[in-house]
Formats: C-alpha cells, sequence, structure tokens
C-alpha cells in the first residue's frame, strides 16, 4: 500500500501506521498530486495540519484520507467531490517513494587514476598484494620476528625435531 511505503521512507523507527508532514509532501510530489498551478506545497502543508490531531506530528490512515478528499477537489477542478476522490487515489496507486535526484557517488576518471593500487610504486606499493587488497599491518611496518632464530637462519622451526632425535 503506498501509504506504507510512504510512511516508512527515510524513517528507521516508522511503523507505517503514521506519516509525517515532510512523507506526506513527498507523497504529493512524487504521485503528482502537487502540480504547481492548482496544488502547491503550501496547500499541501495547510491541509495537513488541518487534519493532524492538535498536538500531534503524524497523520493516521483515516486523517491521510481526509487530507486527500480535501485536495481532490482543487487538483480536478470542475468534477464532483466523489469523482475527484477517485482521480486522486489512480495517481497515488501502487506508487513507491522515488529515489530521482537522491545523491548518488561521482566516481570521476581521476579518482580511478588516484586509487588504482596496481600503479603504485615505492614504499606504497608494499602495501598491497597484486589484487589491491591492502595488507593491513603487515603492510605498514616491519613485524619483528620474535621467533628466536637469527634472521636469515634457513632452518628455523627445526630445533623440535632435533631435540627429539637425541
Amino acid at each position: 500500500m503506498a501509504f506504507q511505503k510512504f510512511a516508512v521512507h527515510g524513517d528507521t523507527k516508522a511503523t507505517g501506521k503514521e506519516m509525517n508532514n515532510k512523507n506526506f509532501a513527498k507523497m504529493c510530489k512524487d504521485c503528482r498530486i502537487t502540480d504547481g498551478k492548482n496544488i502547491t506545497t503550501t496547500d499541501v502543508d495547510i491541509v495537513f495540519s488541518k487534519v493532524k490531531a492538535k498536538t500531534a506530528r503524524v497523520i493516521t490512515f483515516e486523517q491521510f484520507k481526509q487530507a486527500l478528499a480535501e485536495l481532490a477537489p482543487k487538483r480536478f477542478k470542475g468534477k464532483s467531490q466523489e469523482e475527484a476522490l477517485q482521480q486522486m487515489y489512480g495517481l497515488i496507486a501502487g506508487k513507491e517513494p522515488a529515489n530521482v535526484g537522491v545523491t548518488k557517488v561521482a566516481k570521476a576518471g581521476a579518482v580511478d587514476r588516484l586509487t588504482d593500487a596496481s600503479k603504485y610504486t615505492g614504499a606504497h606499493k608494499e602495501r598491497f598484494d597484486e589484487s589491491g587488497k591492502g595488507k593491513g599491518k603487515a603492510g605498514r611496518e616491519e613485524i619483528a620476528d620474535t621467533s628466536g632464530y637469527v634472521g636469515a637462519y634457513k632452518g628455523s622451526g627445526s630445533y623440535e625435531d632435533k631435540v627429539k632425535e637425541a
């Protein structure tokens, strides 16, 4: 149902039973109820304030239907109240909040070039493996060898075997 989809849009705590003014205005815009001529965003705000309870900041589904009933004759001039309301429901039916105009992450060519680990040189090259994935701490610092063997000793780890033989 369109009411629930718009009611929870952008609000993680929303139950879908009530809608705030921001989402009501978004729904009116996305469903083309606001047309800029007959119904403006101001009209939507006024109707929202009119139907909600005095102290409330949200409207229920019943109040939502009441708000649409108030907006319908303004949107569809020259039609009967019932006819206008049916056309209003037709605009909303099956709609979901649109994500048009929502900011997307822009990746320019320069950013790609600068973050491509395969093109790194010098000390920075040491911090990434062949696939370009970072090596973490191992790539940033010399990790001390605490095995007890001298650095270049080839037979490290063979002490236990020699002791067992004796």
